[in-house]
């Protein structure tokens, strides 16, 4: 990521801060915005020109869609072109990922983020899911459609929104990779960060407590944490947490006490 648009994303997650009404539709109207801009190379383009004059790329957010959305959505969209980007790419990210805020700003009583999380352990344990929503020759709005029976009365309306409208605009990436980044910034919005801990058995609440407390403590932050079972660790945890691995496990000492062994 470029350093013009790490600065471009500072400033429109703060103009979403500020702007008021932002409710689910804001944030289905932002994700049908990303779409549209990521499936025009002339549009994304001209969005993302900084050698256009500001007041053009205005022009143009409000001549596609200044009658089709509400203000709050075109208020930030025109935040979103008026920055510096380093990519056209990188501003129909930047759209998405405004959606994706809004959504978690629209929703505060669930837990969007375990919702995602467990979403996606259910697509990394079906393939035959993974591939019906990843294909490249799969119909977006039926992919869409499909997570939404998949999630329905399993999960809320913020994370059913997400979940569904990015298997719709994958732009190369796996679906797995989408909701893991989806959840990382469900969890940024909302001030936490997300640890994922791999064990070979369940978690005690008390465990989870416990954990939960020392990781905050150790990052300054609220965290919140997603549990996967994994008997590969044998004992002990292994916990990662943005770029940070903290590796407890029985596994990881076996193997490096065959390693000294062998040296």
């Amino acid at each position: 990521m470029g350093s013009a648009t790490t600065q471009a994303l500072a400033t429109t997650t703060k103009a979403l801060d500020a702007t008021p009404g932002v409710d689910l539709d804001v944030a289905g109207e932002l994700f049908a915005a990303a779409r549209a801009v990521g499936d025009s190379s002339q549009l994304s383009g001209a969005l993302a020109d900084s050698a256009a004059p500001v007041e053009a790329r205005r022009g143009v957010v409000a001549a596609v869609f200044g009658k089709t959305v509400r203000p709050a959505t075109a208020s930030l969209l025109t935040t979103a072109v008026e920055q510096r980007w380093s990519s056209a790419s990188d501003l129909v990210d930047a759209i998405e990922e405004l959606a994706v805020r809004a959504a978690a700003v629209a929703d505060t009583a669930t837990d969007v983020e375990e919702e995602l999380f467990r979403f996606s352990r259910t697509v990394a344990e079906n393939p035959e899911l993974e591939l019906a929503l990843g294909s490249r020759l799969g119909d977006a709005a039926a992919k869409g459609a499909l997570v939404e029976k998949l999630l329905a009365g399993r999960a809320g309306r913020s994370t059913t929104l997400i979940a569904s409208s990015l298997v719709q605009q994958p732009r190369d990436r796996r679906v797995r990779q989408l909701l893991t980044r989806a959840t990382k910034v469900v969890a940024d919005q909302r001030g936490r960060k997300v640890a994922t801990v791999y064990a070979a058995s369940p978690l005690s609440a008390a465990q989870v407590d416990r954990l939960t407390t020392a990781l905050s403590q150790r990052y300054g932050t609220a965290v919140s944490l997603n549990t996967v079972l994994d008997p590969n660790v044998v004992g002990g945890l292994r916990v990662q947490i943005a770029d940070d691995v903290i590796d407890a496990s029985v596994s990881s000492r076996l193997a490096d006490l065959r390693q000294r062994l062998a040296g």
